[in-house]
């Protein structure tokens, strides 16, 4: 789950970490109060769930109220695009009105989870305002790094490390020193995926604060954490995913033409590179997981045909844990549900109660295409998709 960047700046105030003052709003009106109470000259800032703002014109500094008014009024609204909103853009609802900082220096700092070593890992560089992927790629020697045992938190020495490679000394040192092992203390309390700072300024008179703010939080834990559960802004996600999310299905929309029922993870993840190896181009990621309910598969299957850019549907099911007769009287009563389907159904079955799932099939008043292995069932849905047998 993602926030925004004023509801970062909540958390992290909470663990020390300083910040600009700021209020949001969705009035422009509003606006031109807080500039003035902030002092006459404010950033105004779109909030949306997506890095690149700045660039997208969704970041602008006013030198008065007056000017914040009118600079709120341009984007609330807006139809922002950035490089991770996609060419659709993301519709502002409100902006994040916040002090005008004296800017010395800009760097990066981030705390994130290093799968392939099963630790928290921060990394740190003095880029800071340029996305960590292009520092990666083209100066990787700029990006420290330092991996947190979970248990033990960071340790002063490698905060100190941290501090010396992005050049902070003195109070400027000390200060730097107290947020890292705040960012980190804030990363394992909250159950977060990622905290990212970016930039981190350091003002003339040597405070080290953050200018901008993202994090993300994992799913599984956010019943540990009511108050940032109830940050969730549903506005900013995809409408398919949020339906799939209260079937317990998950769901990722993609951008091909087939949609993909599938049961397992690592089985969908299969299927799309499969799809893909045939000259196919899946419309999402669908796993109805290992015991899925009657009652589950027939949304999914609702939520798959729902989505005009799906041209033809693969069901993909493996019956382990599932039974696949189940799965077969889902789909079925998907079909019933949504009425009047005309898209061609490619189905794959093997497993549990495999014979008693295909009878039900052929059975069906719909006319399913049925697959004899995954090959055959990705050639028949690419075909399928693109107007053929």
């Amino acid at each position: 789950m993602k926030i925004h960047e004023y509801q970062a700046k909540e958390i992290l105030r909470r663990y020390g970490v300083e910040t600009p003052r700021g209020e949001v709003t969705d009035e422009p009106a509003a606006a031109r109060r807080i500039c003035d109470e902030l002092g006459g000259r404010c950033v105004v800032k779109a909030q949306i769930h997506a890095g690149g703002r700045g660039k997208g014109g969704g970041v602008k500094l006013a030198g008065s109220p007056a000017e914040a008014e009118e600079l709120a009024g341009q984007i609330l609204g807006m139809q922002l695009v950035t490089h991770q909103t996609g060419p659709e853009g993301q519709k502002v609802r409100k902006v994040y009105v916040e002090e005008a900082s004296e800017i010395v220096r800009e760097l990066y700092l981030s705390v994130t989870l290093d799968r392939g070593r099963g630790m928290p890992l921060v990394m740190a560089s003095t880029e800071g305002g340029m996305d960590i992927e292009t520092v990666a790629a083209k100066t990787p020697e700029k990006i420290l790094k330092e991996w947190v045992h979970p248990h033990l938190g960071i340790l002063s020495f490698q905060t100190r490390r941290l501090v010396a490679g992005l050049g902070l000394e003195g109070n400027a040192g000390k200060a730097g020193a107290k947020l890292v092992a705040a960012l980190v203390r804030c990363y394992l309390d909250t159950d977060a995926s990622l905290v990212e700072i970016n930039p981190l300024v350091v003002s003339g008179d040597s405070r080290v604060m953050a200018l901008d703010a993202k994090m993300s939080f994992d799913d599984n834990a956010l019943y540990r954490h009511p108050d940032v559960q109830a940050m969730r802004d549903l506005a900013e996600e995809n409408p398919m995913e949020v339906e799939a999310g209260k079937h317990g299905l998950n769901y990722i929309k993609l951008d091909g033409n087939i949609g993909c029922m599938v049961n397992g993870a690592g089985l969908a993840m299969a299927t799309m590179d499969i799809i893909k190896l045939h000259g196919g181009s899946p419309a999402n990621f669908l796993d109805v997981g290992g015991s899925a309910s009657q009652e589950a598969v027939a949304s999914a299957f609702g939520l798959l045909v729902s989505d005009p850019s799906v041209e033809a549907v693969l069901i993909n099911i493996f019956g382990g844990i599932a039974r696949t007769d189940r799965i077969a009287r889902g789909v079925v009563a998907g079909i019933a549900e949504v009425g009047d389907v005309t898209l061609p159904v490619v189905v794959r079955l093997e497993g549990t109660n495999v014979e008693e799932g295909r009878r039900i099939l052929r059975d069906a008043d719909f006319e399913f295409l049925v697959a004899d292995g995954m090959a055959d069932a990705a050639k028949k849905v690419v075909a399928a998709a693109k107007g053929g047998k």
